[in-house]
């Protein structure tokens, strides 16, 4: 089995897994069904084709940098008719940085890491309105166990958080830790022997627009300590494909 990392940052990440009409909320980390629909979109595949081979991927998320809650009251109007939508609230993450993992068969979890350097569509973090402002792989696929790779993997935080952390320690007069913990959160399946400690409606059966179809899936919350400098498993260079690099830029309208 193959372990594949991805870092997931940006200005703004949205992931609901129970939003509804006029109010879009966001959970507090990312979702299955979110990284999934990344992947996918990566792959090429349109929104009707068979996910049960991306759904049955191990899923875990570990929050490197929680970010903070950003509400938007939201207004549009339909592109063709100018006739105005009805008002939303539409519920985002700012500055949060996430490592997600998945894990699976060999073939598959590199096929999705090739996908992922060369995107059919353009990943984005949960809306297409959020863009990853780094390189969404971490490192080629490793061999391990999800839980553990999460774990050792080494702290994504950006740098200002890091120096931002490091002062608060300063201000009341202590050194700061040389590791920092982080909550993780993993797929408990219902064969296994630990209860869930939350179950969300976020298992991706079908993202067909017509009829979206969601299963629950049960989350079990763990923590786990990382070094502050680097850890275990060193990630590797980013990839040398840029895949925004060949858009062209809107020309600004003069009239």
């Amino acid at each position: 089995m193959s372990v594949l990392l991805l870092r997931l940052a940006g200005p703004l990440q949205s992931w609901g897994s129970s939003a509804r009409f006029t109010r879009r909320t966001t959970e507090n980390a990312p979702t299955k069904s979110g990284v999934v629909g990344l992947l996918a979109a990566a792959q090429g595949r349109r929104r009707d084709a068979n996910l049960s081979d991306l759904a049955a991927l191990k899923f875990g998320v570990r929050i490197d940098q929680p970010g903070s809650r950003l509400r938007d009251f939201h207004t549009a109007h339909h592109s063709d008719t100018l006739k105005a939508m009805p008002l939303s609230e539409r519920f985002y993450l700012a500055d949060a940085v996430f490592v997600a993992g998945v894990s699976g068969e060999d073939r598959l979890v590199q096929r999705l890491y090739e996908a992922l350097l060369e995107p059919v569509f353009l990943p984005y973090l949960g809306r297409r309105s959020c863009p990853p402002s780094r390189p969404v792989p971490i490192a080629e696929p490793l061999e391990g166990e999800l839980e553990q790779t999460l774990r050792e993997a080494r702290w994504e935080a950006s740098g200002w958080y890091r120096r931002q952390r490091a002062a608060s320690f300063r201000r009341r007069g202590q050194v700061p830790p040389d590791d920092v913990r982080l909550d993780v959160l993993l797929d408990s399946p219902a064969a296994s022997d630990q209860l869930p400690d939350i179950t969300l409606r976020d298992l991706p059966m079908s993202f067909d627009p017509r009829h979206r179809r969601y299963g629950l899936r049960g989350v079990r919350m763990t923590e786990t300590r990382v070094p502050t400098e680097a850890g275990t498993r060193p990630s590797s260079p980013p990839p040398p494909h840029e895949p925004t690099s060949l858009l062209t830029p809107v020309t600004p309208r003069t009239d």
